[in-house]
């Protein structure tokens, strides 16, 4: 098990990568520096209701009721009635690893000293996460404002033995997993139910699986990219770098080098070097242009959601120097909802270039090849339903690409009457992402094939050890075969993330 010390707002996009996909190695520690900000926060709230003030969140209803001043005797009842009524959420359950990062957020979050809400239960949540106790969070009900409310609060269940967890593979009740561990569920104080619910730790979540799904698969289209030049016997002239720096964009410089170390050294290029085709199609010639623009998106978008992951967004907060409890709305998840939308246009330009350049090679006319890339096309269809295939997953991603930030519907009675629709719009960036890597799937197994039918050619060894990498567990396309498991199986390469690391080791710096 790998230790891990967190200290409360310094949580780095490295640190979530890995936490991310290697959730289930890592044994977390609160910095015990942070405990002195925790412990203050919870004494100005103690203070709040010895002092009989009336304050949101603290000691009154919620949303449409926040006027209705509510028992001190009824305090620990409001704040279990709260979690409960709150957990009216739908649908599959989210994953383990998004779980596992919604309950790192969260703690990240409320370890920071504005949230009123005691260090044992911050401790509690860290023991469920170290000891891989995953609240069972259905998909589907949140707005993205007051917060992740639905979703957060069947993770807060857990804490006080409601409802189910996912243990060891297995849905089993939350209060039966904490007895087996020797965890006794907690009894919420004042606003601490609150705190737990407010937040916009799912969609910040879902938001950042979208993102790593995304540089894996940006990097797997640069090395399916490099390939279809040298399937289609392209130029490397737009490679130029002098081509990028007049432009000025970092990320088209950054991507047209990419693109020359991945070609160098290719006999295919260097045997058309002087040949008369005086430009290669878009989607061939413009990838510093289209790739780069998606990679400055990217990188913009991953800048916000680390802000994000290292806020504080529940409410009201708690500012414990002052004796301040300030009502405000941290929880709206605009900027996730807005650089969510920004992704998923990224990624849907990534595989429509990617279909793009397959086209391209099934194309006799364009490509030279042998129509859609089998000897003896006509008796054999070759990889012409594949394309198909991409263009089909290409155009679902335009729908799916829809921005759900320009959506909002009123709630809680026109007191939350603009909201965010962040928390759909990160989750939808899991499906445009699948769908984006079978695209380029089929543009890896289609370039490979154009360049071994430009034996006895030549391409560059970079490329060629991607080839090797592909023929280990795809044979080449001799006549028609069963085509899904070719995919099925290319898709496994892409995310194994093999491209992703020769794509790093092409570059001096991290991409990402």
């Amino acid at each position: 098990m790998k230790p891990f010390m967190l200290t409360p707002g310094t949580l780095t996009l490295a640190d979530l990568r890995s936490i991310f996909k290697n959730h289930t190695t890592y044994q977390l520690e609160l910095n015990p520096e942070s405990f002195s900000a925790i412990n203050a926060a919870t004494k100005t709230v103690v203070n709040i209701i010895s002092e009989k003030k009336t304050v949101y969140g603290i000691n009154t209803g919620f949303g449409l009721l926040a006027s209705t001043r509510i028992a001190d005797e009824d305090l620990q009842l409001l704040q279990k009635s709260l979690v409960l009524s709150h957990s009216t959420g739908v649908g599959q359950l989210l994953d383990d690893e998004v779980v596992a990062l919604v309950m790192l957020l969260k703690v990240n979050s409320l370890s920071r000293g504005y949230s009123g809400i005691r260090l044992e239960v911050i401790q509690l949540l860290i023991q469920l996460f170290n000891q891989r106790v995953y609240p069972c969070i259905p998909a589907k009900g949140s707005v993205g404002a007051s917060g992740d409310l639905a979703p957060l609060a069947h993770m807060s269940c857990a804490l006080i033995g409601e409802s189910n967890v996912r243990y060891q593979g297995k849905v089993r009740p939350a209060a039966e997993v904490l007895a087996e561990l020797n965890l006794k569920p907690i009894s919420l104080g004042p606003k601490e139910g609150l705190a737990l619910l407010n937040g916009t730790n799912v969609s910040t979540a879902l938001a950042l699986k979208g993102l790593f799904l995304a540089e894996n698969n940006f990097m797997a289209a640069l090395v399916a990219g490099a390939l279809s030049v040298d399937a289609a016997m392209g130029s490397s002239a737009p490679f130029d770098p002098r081509i990028q720096e007049v432009r000025g964009h970092r990320g088209q410089i950054e991507v047209a080098k990419i693109y020359r170390e991945l070609l160098t050294g290719s006999e295919i290029r260097l045997s058309h070097e002087h040949c008369d085709r005086v430009q290669d199609p878009y989607s061939l010639r413009c990838q510093p242009q289209v790739m780069g623009a998606c990679l400055d998106q990217m990188r913009y978008t991953a800048s916000i959601m680390l802000i994000e992951a290292n806020a504080v967004s529940d409410n009201p907060l708690v500012f414990s120097d002052s004796g301040d409890i300030l009502s405000g709305g941290n929880f709206h998840a605009e900027p996730i909802a807005l650089c969510s939308d920004t992704l998923a246009t990224s990624m849907c330009e990534v595989g429509s270039i990617s279909e793009r350049r397959t086209a391209l090679l099934l194309d006799s006319n364009l490509s030279t090849l042998p129509a859609f890339l089998v000897n003896n096309s006509g008796v054999n269809s070759g990889f012409m339903i594949a394309q198909v295939t991409a263009a089909a997953l290409v155009s679902e991603n335009k729908s799916l690409a829809h921005p759900s930030s320009v959506d909002s519907i009123p709630t809680s009675a026109n007191q939350e009457d603009h909201v965010s629709m962040a928390t759909y719009g990160a989750r939808r960036l899991t499906d445009i992402a699948e769908n984006v890597t079978a695209i380029i799937a089929i543009e890896c197994l289609s370039a490979a094939q154009g360049i071994e039918l430009r034996k006895p050619m030549k391409t560059s060894s970079l490329l060629d050890d991607v080839i090797a990498i592909i023929r280990n567990k795809i044979p080449f396309y001799e006549k028609d075969r069963f085509f899904a498991d070719d995919i099925n199986n290319m898709q496994a390469i892409i995310v194994d993330g093999d491209f992703s690391k020769l794509v790093m080791n092409a570059m001096s710096d991290d991409i990402f």
